[in-house]
């Protein structure tokens, strides 16, 4: 009121001065133009002092309290399912996160691994087959790590006759007498053998899977002898030839020919991506193109394995503090996990630090096979490594995984078509909501938006601290699985939403943050290098809840012209 009382003591002495007798009218006139002009800055007072700045209709959300454990009980029917589709949960979910000891149990439903409408018979019968698919998919890992290397030995032999019973006589070494056997040509001597990779895990996810390789081996065994007794005269000398191999040759062999001879097979039987919005099962290939494709696939796959044990023991540990007790794990078990995965050069890491590169490694692995299209690329590990905090059975933590990189996986590819994509809706974002700001990015040449190419890549990885990226990245989850649920299309359920959700809260959240420094970058930044290094030194300055009251009110304002 402070502001009125001014206004009206401008007012009287206007009224009151020497022009006061020269006719009401006059003042009249004066006196409502001075009145309107204080009303409109007395209004601009209090917004600028409310708003400050980006603020959106959803400003009070941010004092909402997180979604609690009991809370999160009581969503249920009886039977399990939640009530109403989900909706109240997603609402909750986006206005105030979810407390932390439940994430492990809410994020499935977020990531699309179960159905928002799912009861508690069927998420059980999901969970079993999850579990299978995952066990597969480590299962084929493994296989294809022993035809990988048994692919090296013969390619470094001078000559490897096979007998028509199929098995292997090694001819004495020509010309390449300095080449090296399958065993020695890995990296490390001291680097597990695949037959150990197998046996030794105890107790976990990776031990079923190994214990399934062997059961399928021996499974197998039987068929190819009874095929090599039809084409050969005696099975004595089979088996006196075998018995001169060593343990862990007779093992890489034993695999390698079930992997070599089932290819095809075990191929279309693995869990595969699935591009649903696109029919790309109708392209078949000959069987010469089919060798070609297996042989690239497996040198990749090689080159993905190198590339995930370098990034995933050179991961930080930022996440320990937030879940001891996989930080407490001992260091015979953190070993042993190492070895599963034949990882290495891990002796300078703490007992917890090679437990989680150990699951990183078999995760992304998992997923390189899963999506051979993306494979592995640098920076997924960053996605992957929040998850793991959370989530501690490996297989539940592969699925959820493969649920966010349903989208996220674009940002990987190497043609970055999807990575334009984004980049250009940031851009545009920005030109309609503060084209001044656009004009003078497109004067400094940084219109392409190529400063903020880290931020949608690893999506804000880099520059929240773990808890806030947990927290974004929730919210974010919520309208996607709002949009894939189709909650969004009533108008009723839309309301109860609050605000429309979007599959690019992400990308409404990057501009927010970049038009949050909107006035230095104006004012005070000559070059992209300038506004890159702004963007790098953002890393734990953001209030994520501002932030995406920001985004909200850039989806509010700008989704029906961007998206």
């Amino acid at each position: 009121m402070w502001a009125w009382g001014c206004v009206e003591r401008v007012a009287a002495g206007l009224l009151g001065g020497p022009l006061a007798a020269g006719g009401g009218r006059w003042n009249t006139a004066v006196a409502v133009g001075v009145t309107a002009a204080a009303g409109i800055a007395l209004v601009a007072i209090v917004v600028s002092s409310r708003r400050g700045g980006l603020k959106s209709p959803w400003w009070r959300r941010r004092r909402k309290a997180p979604l609690a454990a009991q809370e999160w009980r009581g969503l249920f029917t009886p039977d399990g399912k939640l009530h109403d589709g989900g909706v109240k949960l997603l609402k909750k979910v986006r206005s105030g996160g979810i407390e932390p000891s439940i994430r492990a149990q809410v994020w499935p439903f977020l990531l699309g691994v179960y159905s928002l409408d799912s009861s508690e018979a069927e998420r059980d019968v999901v969970k079993s087959k999850n579990r299978k698919g995952y066990l597969l998919l480590r299962k084929h890992c493994l296989r294809k790590s022993a035809y990988t290397m048994e692919g090296r030995k013969q390619s470094t032999n001078t000559r490897a006759e096979v007998n028509p019973e199929g098995s292997i006589i090694s001819s004495e070494k020509g010309e390449d007498s300095d080449s090296v056997s399958p065993v020695e040509s890995r990296e490390d001597p001291e680097t597990p053998s695949m037959e150990e990779a197998i046996t030794t895990e105890e107790g976990n996810l990776g031990l079923s899977a190994e214990q399934e390789v062997q059961d399928d081996t021996s499974e197998t065994k039987p068929e190819q002898t009874n095929e090599n007794l039809s084409s050969s005269s005696s099975s004595n000398e089979e088996e006196s030839e075998k018995s001169d191999l060593t343990h862990v040759e007779e093992s890489h062999k034993g695999l390698a020919s079930v992997c070599e001879s089932s290819f095809e097979d075990e191929q279309e039987s693995i869990p595969k991506y699935s591009n649903t919005g696109r029919n790309t099962d109708d392209f078949e290939l000959s069987k010469a193109a089919r060798h070609v494709k297996s042989t690239r696939a497996v040198e990749d796959f090689e080159t993905w394995q190198r590339i995930i044990r370098l990034d995933a023991v050179r991961a930080n540990d930022e996440w320990v503090s937030y879940s001891p007790s996989l930080a407490s794990v001992s260091r015979e078990r953190a070993i042993e996990s190492a070895k599963d995965v034949c990882l290495k050069d891990y002796e300078h890491l703490e007992p917890y630090r090679i437990h989680h590169a150990a699951r990183l490694v078999a995760i992304l692995e998992a997923y390189a096979i899963y999506d051979q299209e993306i494979g592995y690329c640098q920076g997924m590990s960053d996605l992957l490594a929040p998850l793991l905090a959370v989530l501690e059975e490996d297989d539940e933590a592969f699925w959820c995984f493969a649920g966010f990189m349903r989208k996220a996986r674009h940002n990987f590819r190497l043609d970055e078509v999807g990575i334009r994509r984004q980049l250009n809706m940031v851009a545009r974002i920005i030109k309609y909501k503060d084209f001044h700001l656009y004009r003078h990015l497109e004067m400094l040449q940084a219109d392409d938006f190529f400063f903020v190419y880290r931020m949608v890549v690893v999506m804000f990885r880099r520059e929240l601290t773990f808890e806030q990226t947990l927290c974004l990245w929730e919210v974010m989850w919520a309208d996607q699985a709002a949009n894939r649920a189709g909650i969004a299309k009533s108008s009723w359920r839309k309301l109860q939403l609050g605000a429309p959700p979007t599959d690019d809260l992400l990308l409404y959240a990057i501009a927010a943050s970049v038009l949050q420094k909107r006035k230095l970058i104006i004012e005070s930044y000559s070059s992209m290098d300038e506004i890159i290094r702004e963007c790098n030194s953002m890393a734990g300055q953001l209030d994520i809840w501002k932030l995406l009251d920001d985004a909200h009110d850039l989806v509010v304002t700008l989704h029906k012209r961007i998206e």
